[in-house]
């Protein structure tokens, strides 16, 4: 059995998502199954070092988790240019999952050193500098990718399946709802749970940046290419208080609302809000309806009705609702084991960097989420509806 060592810099891992999705549940989690089996005679063993700006917080997550996968420490060092250089080791795979704003600098370092590079989503803020960076990489003949998670979440994947199927017939409407309450830090005992740079726009915080980016890959993977938009952000609370414990006005929008018309003519509305309290099945709800029968499918549950099982209502306020509407709907089931989207995606990303396997999700495609959330940003200011030109 040969055993090919993938060398990755995992850069700013110390975060909530690069600790939790990609160090925990996505590289730890290979390492612990053994690595990406893809034959009897070959075998892809990924190999991080962390990186980032605060070596104790390094040291906690490369003990913890280093120990928990293999039984030793992974390397660690705050000294990225030097990680770049190979002077800690041969390490082909550039990560980064640091603040948007330092995006940028950290990919034009990886390029230079000529590594390939996958990052997390939003690559920019602005659509101009995301495409620059895609170029950037492309140019160098680099190979490249950005997480676009939701991809791989169990809902998604099932109402892709339905959709395959013929279920739907033809899809009239989406309606996704996503977001829960996030505290502000004001109240007595009840932390934030979101970093508080989320609600700067100064720092790249802002819900359209954030989720439009989201939106954009979900839509255009299971529904079809947007062809124009129309929507608003709003700053529902405007003062939050930071992790060092001082309180700062919140200048980014943190409830986005949308409409998105597609090419095929249908139309999409999603709502998104930190500002909201959830009394629906999941934190992020999408409905489906279509000629011959809907869905709504949360982050891993699916339930459908189909045009048979549709009841038949009667307006009449005069008496009670005789009528269970959540009666009707059957869970679509668990026929195959879902594990978790990150994970899944960085397998398929290792898999193109070691085997040349086909990849979509570069950083082209990253820089069409930008766009939306530029875009949207754009309607909601000039108020008005706007075009979604195809992105070069």
């Amino acid at each position: 059995m040969d055993i090919k060592r993938i060398g990755i810099i995992m850069n700013g891992v110390t975060g909530r998502m690069g600790t939790n999705q990609h160090l925990a549940r996505s590289i730890t989690a290979i390492i612990k199954q053994g690595g990406i089996q893809i034959s009897n005679d070959l075998t892809l063993m990924p190999d991080p070092i962390l990186t980032g700006r605060r070596d104790y917080a390094l040291k906690a997550l490369a003990e913890k988790y280093g120990n928990e996968a293999r039984g030793e420490a992974y390397k660690y060092t705050t000294d990225v240019q030097g990680a770049l250089d190979g002077k800690y080791g041969d390490y082909e795979i550039f990560f980064d999952a640091s603040g948007t704003l330092q995006r940028a600098g950290f990919i034009e370092m990886a390029v230079k050193a000529g590594k390939a590079i996958y990052c997390e989503k939003p690559t920019a803020v602005e659509t101009k500098e995301a495409v620059r960076l895609a170029r950037l990489v492309d140019e160098a003949g680099l190979k490249n990718g950005v997480v676009q998670d939701k991809l791989w979440l169990p809902g998604f994947r099932k109402l892709k399946m339905l959709q395959e199927l013929g279920f739907f017939g033809k899809i009239l409407s989406v309606k996704g709802d996503f977001g829960y309450w996030v505290f502000t830090g004001m109240e007595t005992d009840q932390p934030a749970q979101r970093p508080s740079w989320n609600y700067r726009a100064e720092d790249g915080g802002g819900m359209m940046i954030d989720m439009f980016c989201h939106w954009r890959y979900v839509i255009d993977n299971v529904f079809g290419p947007i062809k124009s938009l129309v929507a608003y952000g709003k700053t529902d609370i405007d003062e939050r208080r930071a992790e060092d414990g001082t309180s700062f006005k919140a200048t980014a929008d943190d409830s986005a609302y949308a409409m998105f018309l597609l090419e095929n003519g249908t139309m999409v509305q999603f709502n998104s809000s930190w500002c909201t309290r959830v009394r629906r099945d999941d934190l992020l709800t999408v409905q489906v309806d279509g000629s011959k029968g809907s869905a709504v499918a949360g982050l891993r549950e699916v339930k459908t009705q189909s045009a048979a099982n549709t009841p038949k209502p009667v307006w009449n306020p005069d008496v009670p609702q005789p009528i269970n509407f959540y009666g009707a709907w059957e869970d679509v089931p668990n026929n195959i084991e879902y594990d978790n989207a990150f994970k899944i995606q960085w397998e398929m990303f290792l898999r193109h960097v070691a085997l040349n396997e086909p990849w979509k999700y570069t950083l082209m495609e990253g820089a069409k989420g930008v766009q939306l959330a530029e875009l949207g940003i754009k309607s909601w200011k000039e108020r008005t509806w706007v075009d979604v030109p195809e992105l070069s």
